[in-house]
């Protein structure tokens, strides 16, 4: 696809998690439950509530229209009566405000001069207080590509959805850091690279929680004659061009789809019919145990409707979600029909029912009437956006990149002001204080020169949480290859095994490396060594368990043991035979010893033999 001559406009906004002792606006730990270890259940039922202009906004309006919205929320013994939002909030968390401040010099921005918090509209369950908190921190900076930041804001995170409309307060609180970019991407690549360029910064202050859902990408795309549309929850950076991609071919399918409708001069009918009567035979299981089936008629819809706009996805798909928000299961439609157990003669009288030609679709919609009269209504709706081309909405992420509708975009009514936390001032003299991190691509290029590591085990070393304890083991002494191999890749070898290296302390780490360079334990000794410590063994005890000490004199007569008993051998090899006799050699000591050690003796052992 040609994006500049479609006239592509992307820009992200990146939800990263902080990792401050504290939550947002309580002294609760930020730190995730199981939710077997809850303490406690609560419900809540949320409704939205009006601007200070009196107006509901659209996205929470939308959300109105589920028929249930009571939530259950699981408490811990690491959550409060803030989460519960019983309780008023405590003061903004300082140490979260001095790490956006932070984020936002390292990205040359301006900062407010005071912090003041806002209501953000929420009602889908992921807050108990039907709002979440956010507040701006900073505007107008700029990366090194050109694109432009255009603000960061410090916010409480959303509870955890466990399934259906059950939420975890785990996760509730926990301060987010919400950096949002100018729409100034023009190709799929420029956004990925965008998203990895603010990650690296993210992550080069050493204070943002890792792992799978601690950051997330929404991305903001358009293309000419289309329209902004928000898709949200994009966890893979490796998707996130794909996702571009896919919004862009929609968008164009979706305007293409628009001018063939007015071509054909297609209409959506006003008649919604009951046809339950059509179908009380039928073998298709979802409209036998319907209690009502209603039919809405498309004129010149006829084949477009079961058109595909991305992969996996149809015009007709848009409309099903459009009508899952009424509590339906979906809709069938005549693009897709005969099957599902619906036979042609169903479908003939169907047609008939509304005079409706080839080039004509009728929707189907099958559950009790006030959901099918609900969901009918709402795929006329969709219908009608189809003239238009691409409506503005918020969708989210599907697998391998393509998306399905959330709600519409939300308006200005959604913020209000929030009045039980206090501004806090942002004095010049603050902002002048604050150091700035090395930045990981910096820290990269040191550990190559300075430390002598190759290109690619410096890039690992230097993105790898586990950098600081690095650059201490160096700090004390520890080769640098050897202390970023153990860190790196013994330590995730021994994970795949199963071992519980994370319950590794650093200072074992550091003390097991010292023994190596001290020569009280060899390099190859030490995945076992770490296994034994994973299983609760201290470092001492496994050092001695798996590599017990042994003199150099031990060493050099197992040598001439082992030498003697392969004399034929070793005569007839000559020093060919050093690396067999350097296998049964390291089999026998277990890890005692270092190999190059071993190496030098044997060859001096095996010259003394061939000459003698």
């Amino acid at each position: 696809m040609d994006y500049e001559k479609i006239g592509l406009m992307a820009g992200i906004e990146i939800h990263q998690q902080l990792d401050t002792a504290e939550k947002l606006f309580c002294h609760c730990p930020t730190r995730l439950r199981d939710v077997d270890e809850r303490c406690g259940e609560f419900r809540r039922y949320l409704r939205a509530t009006e601007s200070e202009m009196g107006e509901i906004d659209r996205a929470a309006e939308e959300e109105m229209k589920k028929q249930d919205r009571i939530y259950t929320y699981y408490a811990y013994d690491s959550t409060c009566l803030v989460e519960n939002d019983e309780e008023p909030p405590a003061p903004l968390n300082a140490e979260a405000l001095e790490l956006s401040l932070t984020l936002a010099k390292m990205m040359g921005m301006t900062p407010v001069q005071q912090v003041h918090m806002m209501r953000k509209l929420v009602i889908d369950g992921s807050n108990t207080s039907g709002f979440q908190r956010t507040g701006l921190v900073a505007l107008n900076g700029k990366l090194p590509s050109g694109a432009r930041i255009e603000s960061i804001c410090l916010e409480e995170e959303a509870a955890q959805r466990v399934e259906g409309d059950t939420f975890s307060l785990d996760r509730l609180g926990i301060p987010l850091a919400e950096i949002t970019t100018g729409p100034d991407m023009r190709t799929p690549e420029e956004v990925k690279e965008v998203a990895a360029y603010i990650g690296m910064l993210l992550r080069s202050t050493g204070k943002v929680k890792r792992g799978l859902g601690t950051i997330r990408q929404d991305v903001n795309i358009s293309i000419r004659d289309g329209a902004r549309v928000e898709i949200k929850g994009v966890q893979d950076l490796g998707l996130i061009d794909e996702v571009v991609r896919r919004e862009a071919q929609r968008q164009q399918n979706l305007i293409d789809i628009a001018a063939e409708l007015k071509k054909r001069e297609a209409a959506v009918g006003e008649e919604i019919i009951e046809v339950t009567d059509l179908f009380k035979d039928t073998e298709s299981a979802i409209l036998k145990r319907a209690k009502c089936i209603l039919a809405l008629c498309l004129k010149g819809f006829g084949g477009l409707v079961g058109k595909e706009i991305q992969p996996g996805r149809r015009l007709g798909s848009e409309m099903s979600d459009y009508a899952k928000k009424c509590g339906v299961g979906g809709l069938f439609h005549t693009d897709e029909l005969p099957a599902y157990g619906v036979s042609g003669d169903e479908v003939r009288l169907l047609k008939e029912r509304f005079s409706a030609g080839d080039e004509d679709c009728v929707i189907l919609v099958a559950d009790t009437r006030k959901k099918a009269e609900c969901a009918t209504g709402q795929i006329r709706k969709r219908a009608m956006m189809a003239f238009e081309g691409v409506p503005e909405e918020t969708r989210k992420m599907l697998e391998e990149g393509s998306s399905a509708y959330m709600r519409p975009l939300p308006g200005a009514a959604r913020m209000y002001p929030e009045t039980d936390v206090l501004p806090v001032d942002i004095s010049e003299e603050y902002w002048e204080s604050l150091e700035l991190p090395e930045l990981i691509t910096d820290r990269e290029k040191r550990f190559a020169t300075e430390l002598g590591l190759d290109e690619s085990l410096a890039k690992q070393m230097a993105y790898s949480s586990k950098s600081p304890l690095f650059e201490e083991a160096v700090l004390k002494g520890i080769k640098p290859n050897l202390a970023a191999r153990t860190l790196l890749s013994t330590l995730r070898e021994l994970s795949r095994e199963g071992a519980d290296v994370e319950s590794i302390p650093g200072r074992d780490l550091i003390f097991l490396l010292l023994a190596v360079e001290e020569g009280k334990a060899a390099k190859e000794a030490v995945p076992e060594i770490l296994r034994e410590v994973a299983g609760g063994v201290s470092v001492s005890d496994a050092i001695e368990k798996i590599a017990p000490s042994i003199s150099e004199d031990e060493l050099v007569s197992l040598i001439r043991k082992l030498l003697d008993e392969r004399k034929d051998f070793v005569r007839e090899q000559g020093m060919r035979a050093v690396g067999p006799v350097m296998g049964v050699v390291m089999k026998e000591v277990r890890g005692r010893v270092d190999g190059k050690i071993i190496s030098e003796i044997l060859k001096k052992e095996i010259k003394y033999m061939i000459s003698s």
